[in-house]
């Protein structure tokens, strides 16, 4: 089962922007993206709060997530963190197979 974690970044001042930035622009973003299992990747900015981001980051496996969590690029991400001074909020998604009466509210 795949595994999907919403972690909702805050800070003051427009940091959680900064850091979702220079994730990108450094290539940690990619990085990240380009690990054995990773299946998403993606910053968002939620429309009624200006001081948050949230990542929606998906893996293929706890195994995956595991390994992830045990690079040295974790450090880069964890000192981009200090450096904006940032607090996290985490939640954790085991993904399942949709019904056949969930598909009908899907329009594709």
């Amino acid at each position: 089962m795949a595994i999907t974690v919403n972690i909702y970044y805050s800070g003051k001042n427009g940091n959680a922007v900064k850091f979702a930035k220079e994730m990108i622009s450094s290539g940690l973003a990619q990085s990240v993206r380009n690990e054995k299992g990773n299946l998403r990747y993606d910053y968002f900015l939620p429309m009624d709060d200006d001081e948050t981001v949230l990542l929606i980051d998906g893996w293929q496996d706890q195994a995956a997530l595991d390994i992830h969590h045990g690079l040295p690029l974790m450090e880069q991400i964890a000192a981009l963190r200090e450096k904006y001074d940032l607090h996290m909020r985490v939640e954790r998604y085991v993904s399942d197979d949709a019904t056949e009466e969930d598909k009908k509210f899907v329009r594709e």
